[in-house]
Formats: C-alpha cells, sequence, structure tokens
C-alpha cells in the first residue's frame, strides 16, 4: 500500500465523519486507554491508542491515530532480528459496547537486503479501560 493511497483513505475518512451532525461529538485525545493485541504481516502486535481524533456517537467512538506498538515475529533468516520490535502505526480503532476495540492499524516494515519497504495491514481486538 503506498502512500499516496494511505494518504486518499484518511483524507477520505476525516472528509466522510467530518461533516457537521448534532450527535457526533469530535475531540483530540492525547491516550484514551485502549489495549489492542492483533495480528500484521505473519505475526501479533500489542499496542495502546496515542494521539488521535476521537469521533464519538452515543454507541460508538472511533479514533484516528498514532498507535505506538511492540510488533512481535520470529525471524527465519540466518541473522536474525528482534521477536519483539518497538514501532508507530496508523490507524483506526472503533470502540463499541462501551469496552470492545475492533482495530485496523498499519505498520511500515523497512526495507531489506532482499525487500522493499512495505506498509502492512493489520487487524486486532482489545479493551477500552
Amino acid at each position: 500500500m503506498s502512500i499516496l493511497k494511505i494518504t486518499f483513505t484518511v483524507l477520505f475518512l476525516w472528509c466522510f465523519f467530518a461533516q457537521a451532525q448534532e450527535e457526533k461529538k469530535v475531540s483530540a485525545k492525547l491516550f484514551e486507554g485502549t489495549v489492542v493485541a492483533g495480528y500484521v504481516d505473519k505475526g501479533a502486535y500489542l499496542n495502546c491508542t496515542g494521539p488521535a481524533v476521537k469521533w464519538t456517537k452515543p454507541t460508538y467512538s472511533i479514533l484516528l491515530g498514532l498507535l505506538p506498538s511492540i510488533k512481535i515475529k520470529e525471524d527465519s533468516s540466518p541473522v536474525k532480528n528482534s521477536t519483539f520490535t518497538p514501532t508507530l502505526g496508523f490507524g483506526a480503532t472503533v470502540t463499541v459496547l462501551k469496552h470492545l476495540a475492533l482495530q485496523i492499524p498499519t505498520f511500515y516494515t523497512p526495507k531489506t537486503a532482499t525487500t522493499n519497504g512495505k506498509w502492512k495491514l493489520g487487524v486486532g481486538i482489545g479493551y477500552k479501560l
């Protein structure tokens, strides 16, 4: 997924959710208290929601922002990377039923000697404290 596609997706989501409606509330959040575990790039991740823009409705809320994360992936190459890698992702987190969080993050995997750098989409589920 290219940066251009991600930029257009973010702009589309921003335009879609930024429409003036009385029942929605938009606010900036530094930390929301949501912990999420999920799958990305043949490995797992664990994160909490970081700085984000939050749209709130009575039955759900949507956060679009940064996701400080720990990626957990075993490297199968002869020269191995660490199994636990800190990284910063970007994505959307939807909170429903007051505490259930569903997340679609994107993480950048840097280039190596054999592969180009790429953005990888993931999926996760978590709990809002």
